[in-house]
């Protein structure tokens, strides 16, 4: 699950809160309504050019606040390929990925710098920039990791209730 391209870093500060990421105020349009105000109060132009594979690196506690999980639900229609901090809000960290969206966590993250190109090693869970710097990554159980190989928990719970697959009572 490496991925050789590299990724534009999208840089944000530390206490990235939920409301930043799925403003209240539009929760009610569902995730394509949402989407295009994702990170509006601190990054205005983000939703309208981020671009598919690009990453956020932030600062400590991304994702506090609500439980809501269009905060990741945002990103993961934006095309966000991981987000990388030093810590992340418990729940927003279960959502993110039961949506598919890949969370880095990595003490270093801070030291990434606004549209930067980076590279993810998903093999050996290093940030590796383009200038060469390898930033480490705590550990990610693999059923997480799977879980974003399948595009979050739904579509791998899917595969295995295919027919011809295993059932859940197997695995």
């Amino acid at each position: 699950m490496s991925s050789p391209t590299s990724h534009r870093v999208w840089k944000l500060g530390a206490d990235v809160d939920t409301d930043q990421l799925a403003p209240g105020a539009y929760m009610k349009l569902g995730i394509e309504g949402i989407a295009p105000h994702c990170l509006e109060g601190v990054r205005p132009e983000f939703a309208g050019q981020v671009r598919p594979g690009d990453v956020i690196a932030a600062g400590p506690n991304f994702g506090i606040g609500s439980s809501r999980e269009q905060a990741a639900g945002a990103l993961v229609h934006l095309g966000v390929r991981a987000v990388i901090a030093p810590s992340f809000s418990g729940l927003y960290f279960r959502n993110a990925f039961n949506l598919g969206l890949l969370l880095l966590t990595c003490p270093e993250a801070e030291a990434l710098q606004d549209g930067e190109q980076i590279s993810l090693d998903l093999q050996t869970l290093k940030v590796r920039t383009a200038s060469g710097r390898t930033l480490p990554c705590d550990p990610i159980p693999d059923f997480l990791l799977d879980m974003v190989a399948a595009g979050g928990l739904l579509n791998q719970l899917r595969r295995r209730l295919r027919p011809g697959s295993a059932s859940l009572e197997h695995t």
